[in-house]
């Protein structure tokens, strides 16, 4: 369906002329634009007041020299000059009509009526002004200044009225001075004077009439486009018009709309307006206020079943203010407003799933938990994660894991069912919300049947797959009554959730709300720690297996909070992680350890942690030749240490950054190894030149068998790619025998010390411990 818009302003819909059997808005217009001069319609308008002048005037003559001039001289003048009067009203209304000749509606052809018809009332003053007595020649004067007035029905041709006025002026004075008796020099003063107001007030009339029918010809000119724009605008379908009288009462209408509501013209006409349209309140608002206005719309039940309208007017008042009613226009909107209406459900509506998106599910969390406020009748906010989604779009494809995602929407809408709405709000996580949350129990069994549903096989063409699912739970209004407050929280149980590892399903508690306002407060002051140097560096010594003898240290972070105190590590490191501070902060650490290095023996060497997020930063490398080339030490003395952790993102880039960092000297040692992502077959990578064997394995050992045939076959591997191998954890003497007994080189470990400040460590650099049988060497 096509729309036309159509804009006209109200004032112009509220003059547009109305005629025929309705009152059309369209009407009919005075006179074509183009037929020709409006002067010569206004000429056409005043040639019989003209001739009814000059006839009245040669009556008056006629009887008033009845007895002085011969009658037929005077009858022949009079016959004359009604010839005339008739020949001029009949070339002048031709020349007001259309297709005749082109001269008529000349200007100079009014300026020849006027010298013809002021020549022939100059005979007068010839023939008939001397001789007469003085009352004769005053009543002759007198019909010629009456005449001589008449040229103000000519001041639309300036000219002609200038000749008309001129000639009888002339014709006055020739009879004035025949006479002989007569003053003539005061004559021709008051004549004169007479001529000069004749001419101006004609001039004056003249600007005045042209530029009111300037503005005539414009206003015509724009109610015909008007008009024409309407006629246009109904017979192209787009819309239709209306008008209604002061009672709201239709007095025209559209065939179209008479069409549309399945009645004729002559039904409506005469109708309520607002109750022929249902009696929309909108419309009714509309019209009480006697003001224009658009855009209001509504439904109708039409002969093709319920349609949407829209309908704009603009009010009629009368030059005396006086209100007579309203016309308009309107159009069907029902196509558009169907079109917005599937814009708006896509827009709310996953296009992947099918299920409602993260907007319109906040409008369903709104809505429910504002009944359940209401009604005081909990209801359950879900947030459901994947669990291992990921690697399935690595290894099969988006298109895969699209196919993943559906099946599992399915699933889960399946098995909620009419209990509640579930929609998807991320890329593999999904919102749920449960109008009846009463009972914990049920809700927690429903999560859990979720979480069973969603971990069933799952075909692809080439592989069967499993995925995982966490889901935190909160409810409404026990957890909260504000819809962002309740999704924080569903959020933090399911953090909570997916720290528990797979399938789990965890109900929110206050103590997460309170885990997490610590966090925030934590990383506040995590920012500001490392500008008031809160932060120290601790050392614990790694001694030789063989001599024990010192030969290095760890460096160890430590924050000494002004308010808590110590602050582990194991707490303020993962913030600094996220919020991505630990790359000013390693860089920190690493510029102090290499200057504490500097200070001891040259044999003894110092390990920097090194978090996987600083191995994603190329800069690395960069920072790590700064800090020693600050601290004057040899690199062969440092030592990064990372965790098996660093293979499980960006192992090529991180890698690549290992290898920068090595070409530089640094050794590179493999942290807390066989605890984490089963990377021995990164040992030949090139890179690690030391293995530190984790503690859990030193302290396992002394109770399984199984646990030293690891370690033996670790130590095994490691030799053959000549790395040097740390035990880690060693708190006992028999750790300790049994670590070096088993091939490790270094033993590090609270038996030979704990992380102490660096001014500690300058006493243990020259020691040597003596636990147990000391090795040669």
């Amino acid at each position: 369906m096509r729309h036309v818009l159509l804009k006209v302003p109200s004032s112009d819909l509220a003059d547009a002329p109305a005629s025929g059997s309705q009152g059309t808005l369209r009407g009919r217009i005075a006179a074509d634009a183009g037929a020709g001069d409006p002067r010569i319609e206004a000429l056409w308008r005043v040639a019989p007041w003209m001739a009814a002048l000059s006839v009245t005037c040669a009556l008056v003559v006629l009887w008033g020299l009845r007895d002085a001039v011969s009658l037929i001289t005077l009858s022949a003048w009079a016959g004359l000059i009604v010839v005339a009067n008739i020949v001029i009203v009949r070339a002048r209304r031709r020349a007001a009509g259309y297709g005749h000749a082109e001269w008529l509606r000349s200007p100079y052809w009014t300026v020849f009526e006027a010298a013809i018809h002021a020549g022939l009332w100059s005979i007068l003053p010839l023939f008939a002004f001397a001789g007469q007595p003085p009352q004769t020649q005053v009543m002759l004067a007198g019909a010629m200044a009456t005449m001589m007035a008449g040229a103000f029905l000519l001041a639309l041709v300036p000219l002609a009225a200038a000749v008309w006025v001129v000639v009888l002026a002339a014709a006055l004075v020739w009879g004035l001075h025949m006479a002989g008796d007569i003053a003539i020099g005061v004559a021709l003063v008051l004549l004169a004077g007479y001529v000069a107001v004749v001419l101006t007030g004609c001039l004056t009339i003249e600007r005045l009439l042209s530029r009111f029918m300037a503005a005539a010809v414009d206003e015509t000119a724009r109610r015909e486009t008007i008009s024409l724009l309407l006629k246009e605008y109904e017979d192209q379908g787009a819309g239709w018009l209306w008008q209604i009288d002061a009672a709201n009462q239709l007095t025209y209408v559209s065939p179209r709309m008479s069409s549309l509501l399945g009645r004729s013209t002559t039904q409506l006409i005469g109708q309520s307006l607002p109750v022929v349209l249902g009696g929309d309140a909108g419309l009714g608002t509309a019209l009480v206020a006697r003001e224009p206005f658009s855009g209001v719309q509504m439904e109708v039940q039409a002969a093709q079943g319920l349609r949407f309208i829209s309908l704009s007017g603009s009010p009629i008042f009368a030059a005396d203010g006086g209100f007579h009613g309203f016309r308009g226009v309107g159009s069907d909107i029902t196509d558009i407003r169907r079109s917005q209406d599937r814009l708006t459900q896509l827009a709310r509506i996953d296009v992947l799933t099918g299920l409602p998106n993260r907007q319109h599910m906040r409008e369903l969390f709104t809505d429910g938990i504002a009944r359940a406020v209401a009604q005081n009748q909990p209801c359950a906010l879900m947030f459901l994660d994947l669990d291992g989604f990921k690697p399935v779009n690595d290894s099969f494809g988006h298109s895969q894991g699209d196919e993943v995602l559906r099946t599992i929407a399915q699933r889960l809408q399946a098995e909620i069912g009419d209990r509640g709405r579930i929609g998807r709000v991320g890329g593999d996580e999904f919102a749920v919300i449960l109008p009846d949350g009463q009972s914990r129990q049920a809700v927690e069994q429903l999560g859990l049947k979720l979480i069973d549903v969603v971990a069933q096989p799952i075909q692809l063409p080439s592989a069967e797959i499993r995925i995982g699912m966490s889901i935190g739970c909160a409810f409404a209004p026990i957890d909260g009554d504000a819809v962002d407050d309740l999704l924080i929280k569903a959020d933090l149980a399911l953090y909570k959730a997916k720290s528990r590892g797979r399938g789990a399903l965890v109900h929110f508690d206050q103590r997460m709300q309170n885990d997490a306002d610590d966090r925030l407060r934590l990383e506040h002051d995590l920012r500001q720690a490392l500008k008031h140097d809160q932060f120290e560096v601790h050392y614990q010594p790694v001694v030789s297996a063989g001599t024990q003898a010192v030969v290095g240290f760890e460096a160890l972070l430590r924050w000494r909070h002004p308010e808590r105190g110590m602050i582990s590590p194991a707490v303020f490191i993962p913030i600094a992680e996220d919020t991505g501070l630990i790359a000013d902060i390693g860089e920190w650490v690493m510029r102090r350890a290499c200057q504490d290095a500097a200070n001891w023996p040259e044999h003894i060497h110092v390990a920097v942690n090194v978090s996987p997020r600083q191995l994603v930063l190329p800069a690395l490398p960069n920072a790590v030749s700064d800090a020693l080339a600050a601290a004057r030490l040899q690199p062969s003395r440092l030592e990064l240490e990372v965790t098996e952790s660093v293979f499980m993102s960006d192992t090529d880039g991180s890698l690549d950054v290992l290898r920068r960092v090595r070409s530089i000297g640094v050794g590179i040692a493999l942290d807390d190894f066989g605890t984490g992502y089963s990377s021995l077959g990164y040992l030949n990578k090139t890179i690690f030149h030391t293995l530190k064997i984790d503690g859990s394995f030193v302290r396992d050992a002394a109770r399984h068998s199984e646990t030293v045939s690891i370690i033996r076959a670790i130590v095994s591997l490691a030799n053959s790619f000549r790395m040097t191998i740390t035990a880690e954890g060693v708190e006992t003497v028999a750790d300790f025998e049994r670590m070096r007994d088993l091939g490790c080189h270094r033993i590090q470990g609270y038996l030979f010390g704990r992380p102490v400040p660096f001014v500690e460590t300058l006493a243990l650099v020259g020691q040597r411990f003596d636990y147990g049988a000391r090795l040669a060497g």
